[in-house]
């Protein structure tokens, strides 16, 4: 039996361990453990992390793993950092599976930053910001003086909430319709949101270009130098059998 560890509780990570589970290959896909009430995928599931490279090399090494994808958020890069470490250390093959980023088309108003903070300097007043970058991300936008943030999340901020913040909780996958009445209700004039890529949280930028609202769209981190990067799951799945 080979083995193979799928780093992700991304839509990706689960259509690959879809993909690969079955006679010969024992999937097993590790979730960071941040999300109540996750979507599991088939197979072996674990939950927590690994206690950075040192714990996922030992991990590896006690579990005999033929072939390690990082199948994480594209800004995951904490995870992926230590993926390439251990990966490194063991001789394990890696792979990097993630989504293609978001593209700006014909209509759109967008401003690239490289990180959150430069996001949020971008803020002035008066603004009602339309904010998905994530509940751990709150902080860096709270605060600042006429700025009245709706932070749309899938699990609640660490309390307290700040003053001028109005959470949402909620989980794709989001429809264009749907965006666009939010949008109006809320009297948003500006989307600040990380280039994720994706078909499930596209509706904001569709609703955005269509009512005229600016995008504020944060980039992705660096990947490692040296790792090998795919953006379809039957790429990766051939990639993995091929080492498994």
């Amino acid at each position: 039996m080979r083995r193979v560890l799928i780093l992700g509780g991304t839509a990706e990570a689960r259509a690959l361990a879809a993909e690969l589970a079955g006679p010969g290959v024992h999937v097993v896909s590790s979730l960071a453990g941040r999300v109540s009430d996750p979507r599991l995928p088939v197979g072996e599931v674990r939950e927590g992390g690994f206690g950075g490279p040192d714990g996922l090399a030992a991990w590896l090494t006690a579990r005999r793993v033929d072939a390690l994808v990082d199948a994480t958020h594209p800004f995951a890069s904490r995870m992926t950092a230590s993926a390439a470490e251990a990966a490194r250390r063991t001789g394990v093959p890696l792979l990097v599976l993630r989504r293609p980023g978001w593209r700006e088309g014909p209509g759109d108003e967008w401003r690239r930053v490289p990180s959150l903070e430069a996001a949020a300097e971008l803020l002035t007043a008066p603004a009602r910001v339309f904010l998905t970058t994530g509940r751990r991300s709150l902080q860096v936008f709270a605060g600042r003086p006429g700025v009245w943030l709706l932070a749309r999340s899938v699990d609640p901020p660490e309390p307290p909430v700040p003053a001028g913040v109005h959470v949402l909780l909620d989980r794709g996958p989001y429809t264009v319709e749907g965006e666009r009445a939010l949008i109006r209700e809320y009297r948003l004039d500006v989307l600040v949101t990380k280039d994720s890529g994706g078909a499930m949280t596209t509706a904001k930028l569709v609703a955005a270009r269509e009512l005229g609202l600016p995008v504020i769209m944060v980039d992705r981190p660096p990947l490692p130098e040296g790792l090998g990067l795919v953006g379809d799951v039957s790429t990766a799945a051939a990639w993995a059998r091929g080492r498994a």
